[in-house]
Order: structure tokens, then sequence, then C-alpha cells
């Protein structure tokens, strides 16, 4: 099963030219998308995106791509399979490259519950190489790079938004046997990414693979945000991790979380019904104080940890 889902993205054409995050004379689309911040501050925002960053590459240039197997620990049919885009490493800097992927399998993996479920994963790099070194609008705004996949600062006029053409960085990913989740990471130290279809991460900023821990909660674990930025419904969500109910109605109800209530929470205190998640400052409950889907930096709570695991083997079950 192919779900080409996260890219730690930062890749642009080899012949394009990249439309800064502050251009509006082309015709775009406007997405929703979660920005990072250095202190670990997550919200969602809409961003209005230049059409440019969904047109496909040459398919003779994604056929060329080197493919390397990083860790491989079983058929795809029972492992997950997490494949590695680069954005902005010219054919000079692909040792860059490799050891920037090798840095945020490290910060990825020193993380729990992804330290205890290795053995789940398959770890994929895709060579991506480009015409120049680094990201468009770094160190400042107005600075052009001619990158594979177009990765660029200042999406949607947010400085640490880092956007990329993600039809491009699922293509190049496609050079995989089998892809589960595609994590594109950009040549740049300073501290950005994005979330979404395709997550973005600072391929030389050790901070921003947390980004990546946090996105694959949501495309793994099925997991909501637990911060409170965003557009607010109050409605009962399918979400394991934020609720509606209070931590008495879900006792009452034997729902959601309530066999984790009271019970340690690696983040802080107990489990319990925190109010402020999924976007609503009220209204909607959280499992702990500050996770991971809240802030980055922290670790999972209970509920989330569960969520994880039961995903990690949920491709196992799918293909039997």
């Amino acid at each position: 099963m192919r779900r080409a889902c996260l890219t730690f993205a930062l890749l642009g054409t080899l012949a394009a030219t990249l439309v800064p995050a502050t251009a509006s004379a082309a015709p775009g689309f406007t997405t929703s998308m979660e920005a990072f911040e250095p202190g670990g501050t997550i919200r969602r925002v809409a961003v209005t995106r230049p059409s440019s960053d969904r047109t496909a590459a040459p398919q003779i240039l994604a056929n060329a791509a080197k493919v390397t197997p990083i860790e491989t620990n079983g058929p795809s049919e029972s492992t997950f399979d997490l494949v590695f885009v680069g954005d902005g490493y010219t054919s000079t800097q692909l040792s860059t490259y490799s050891q920037h992927v090798r840095s945020s399998i490290a910060a990825l993996f020193a993380i729990e519950p992804y330290k205890g479920h290795r053995k789940q994963f398959n770890i994929w790099q895709v060579d991506v190489v480009s015409a120049e070194s680094g990201v468009t609008n770094d160190p400042t705004q107005g600075v052009r790079r001619n990158t594979a996949l177009g990765a660029y600062f200042w999406c949607g006029g947010i400085e640490r938004l880092l956007c990329v053409n993600e039809t491009k960085a699922k293509q190049y990913a496609a050079a995989v046997p089998d892809v589960d989740q595609v994590l594109a990471l950009a040549n740049t130290t300073k501290y950005g990414g994005a979330g979404g279809d395709v997550a973005t991460s600072s391929g030389g900023n050790t901070q921003a693979s947390q980004i990546v821990a946090h996105e694959l909660g949501h495309s793994i674990g099925g997991l909501a945000d637990e911060y409170d930025y965003g557009t607010c419904e109050t409605r009962e969500p399918r979400e394991p991790n934020a609720s509606a109910l209070t931590a008495a109605q879900m006792r009452d109800r034997r729902a959601k979380w309530y066999t984790w209530l009271g019970k340690p929470s690696p983040d802080g205190g107990t489990v319990g019904a925190f109010e402020g998640s999924r976007y609503c400052k009220t209204g909607m409950y959280r499992p702990s104080v500050n996770s991971l889907m809240r802030t980055l930096g922290r670790p999972f709570n209970p509920p989330g940890t569960e969520a994880m695991i039961a995903g990690f083997y949920r491709e196992t079950a799918l293909r039997h």
C-alpha cells in the first residue's frame, strides 16, 4: 500500500524559478498547514501558496534518483516504510544530506514509542540533486535558490513556515519500492518546517526533527492536535486523544481514554481531561498537560502512545 504522506520538504525543480512566499502575481491555492516556532509552539494556519508548488517534475529526473536502504527490518508487507528526500543539496553535498538524514533518524528514534518499536520500520534515502545549494528566502526574503523541489521559507508570509513542491517530493519518493511516509529535508540550518500532507524540516537543525515526530503522530497514530490555535469545532472527534467529554463523562460512558484516567503521564502529572485541545480553548479536552501533540519537545501521553503503537502494526493488519 503506497501512502506517500509526510515529506521533509524542500525541493524545487532543476529548471524552475522559485516563487517567494511574498509573491502574489501567480494564481495559487489555499490550504491548512501547521506552523512551528523554535520554542515548540504549534499553530494551524490557512496558507495561500503558488500553483507552482504542485507542478510535476519531468519523470526522467525522478526515475534517475539513487535509492539507498538505510535500515531494513523486514518485508514492506509487515513493516512501516519511511522515505527521506532532500532539497537544496548539490551533487557535491550528498554526503551532507546523508549526515542530515542520519541525524534526523537519531532524533526521531530517541523518542518513545518510536525508540522501542524501531524494528517495525524500514528507512530509505532518496538522493535528489539540486542545481544550487540552500533554500529560497534563507537567510532573508528575496534570496532565490534553484533547487529540485523548490523549498522556501516565508511560506504564506510566515518566516519559519517551510514549504516545498509536494508533487515533486512524492515523485522522487516513489523510486522506493514501497512508501508509507515521505520525510523531506532541506539543506539549511535555520529552524523551520511545516505539517500537512507533506511535512518539511530543516536538515541541518536537529531541533526541527521534532516536527517529524509530531507529524507522524497524525499519520501513524491518527492523533489530533492538542493545542488551541485554529478553527474550533466542539463536536466529539474520532481522534483518540481529543474529546468533548469531561473526565466524569468518560468514566460514566466508558469512553475515550477512561482506562488511563488518574495514571501517570510522562509529560507531567496524571492523565485527566484538560480543557483546551483540537484548536478549541474551551469545550474540548486533551489527556495530559503538555504532550508532543501540543508542544514540540514533549513526550507523547499514554493514550497517544497507545495509538502510535497500534498504528505501527496497522500496516500488517491491512495487508493480511
